[in-house]
């Protein structure tokens, strides 16, 4: 096996468990390792500290696999993986929708797999889960026991590992739609060109807690943003607002979300549907007067790298000034991030400076995370790219 050395000092991380190994950590390779192909990593002294993918064009060099160089990485370790993945959600198993591997937090980095009904979602993002993508392809079919496997390895993420984008079916004839019930509400999942795997699992919890605050105040005027296939609007009808618009610049996510709404059962007339650019849209609301009792922002990832970051923070920044100055008095803004580059207190400063240029005061009632089915590892708080707060105008 190749052997990947590190520089003097850079075990530390890897000490904590940390799994990445960036490239300028790395001092020297015994060879020249293939994309994907396990490798040993060893201190600068020699000591081996675990086994990992290798990814000669990211900067992320390694992601380890195992802390346990004893072990093999073959077929046998990813059945084993997998099926500990999906065993640890048994418990929190909502229905028809579920993660079933998060990646580095479940011990197979570079690895998304979704459920929606019997149809399993999978995303391959870095070498090592490109490279044994047949043998979790199997893993996931024996311990699951479904047949039918699309995979949305598309992802822009893909290409800082030197991969290519694919899409399409990868074991069995899986639809290219389907559909799940989330807190009693049914929803349509767009598989094979949807955002993601189809769909945002990780608000799961989130759009429960939104529907109860409807439920709280019914009647109240509601306003989702980037709201994609309604997921936040239906849970707001759901609740009992008397009137939700809902903004997105995707045409077919709206029809989508508008036939949600007439699946459901709820009064289409209390939602209104507005196919336009969210910041646009914002200011034209802030310069004809309207206001609203409840806002939900949940913004795509604006910080996809950390040199990204400073303009992310502008448009978090903007998106939430504008969101406070269209909230009533009493009224609650619900502010998402999902940029791993942007942590909690980061977000939580942007927050604030966007209250203090509205001119507004604003007590942060609850903090908000993603949902069970999207652990985040104590080694790796990375996976903790989900983010939001319940904002109240004082």
């Amino acid at each position: 096996m190749i052997d990947a050395f590190l520089k003097a000092g850079k075990e530390k991380s890897l000490a904590r468990h940390h799994p990445w190994v960036f490239s300028g950590a790395v001092d020297k390779v015994s060879a020249e390792p293939q994309p994907g192909e396990t490798v040993r990593i060893r201190s600068h002294g020699g000591a081996v500290l675990g086994l990992a993918a290798y990814s000669p064009k990211s900067q992320i060099r390694a992601r380890v696999w195992t802390f346990d160089a004893r072990l093999s990485i073959d077929a046998r370790f990813f059945a084993d993986r997998i099926a500990q993945s999906i065993g640890r959600r048994r418990k929190h198993l909502p229905g028809m929708g579920m993660r079933l591997v998060h990646g580095e937090s479940d011990g197979l980095p570079g690895l998304i797999v979704d459920r929606y009904g019997d149809t399993l979602v999978a995303q391959f993002l870095s070498t090592g889960a490109e490279k044994w993508r047949g043998e979790i392809a199997d893993a996931l079919q024996e311990a699951t026991g479904l047949t039918d496997i699309y995979e949305r390895s598309d992802a822009d993420v893909r290409q800082l590992e030197g991969l290519a984008p694919r899409s399409g079916p990868l074991r069995g004839a899986p639809p290219e739609s389907a559909h799940i019930e989330e807190h009693g509400i049914r929803m349509s999942v767009d598989i094979a060109n949807g955002h993601k795997t189809g769909f945002y699992l990780d608000q799961s919890e989130n759009r429960r807690i939104v529907r109860d605050l409807a439920a709280a105040r019914p009647g109240m005027e509601a306003l989702n943003c980037f709201c994609y296939t309604g997921g936040f609007s239906l849970s707001l009808l759901a609740g009992g607002a008397g009137h939700v618009t809902s903004i997105d610049s995707s045409g077919p996510a709206l029809e989508i979300a508008h036939a949600n709404v007439q699946a459901n059962g709820l009064d289409h007339k209390r939602a209104e549907w507005r196919e336009d650019d969210v910041f646009n849209a914002l200011r034209d609301m802030r310069n004809t007067g309207r206001s609203f009792d409840l806002i939900v922002l949940d913004p795509p990832k604006f910080a996809p790298t950390p040199a990204s970051v400073e303009r992310a923070a502008r448009a978090y920044k903007d998106i939430n000034l504008l969101g406070f100055k269209l909230l009533k008095p009493g009224g609650r803004l619900v502010t998402f991030s999902c940029s791993g580059g942007v942590s909690a207190d980061l977000f939580q400063k942007i927050v604030a400076g966007a209250a203090l240029d509205a001119g507004i005061d604003a007590l942060i009632e609850q903090r908000l995370s993603g949902a069970a089915d999207h652990p985040v590892r104590l080694a790796f708080p990375e996976g903790e790219y989900l983010k939001g707060l319940i904002l109240r105008r004082d």
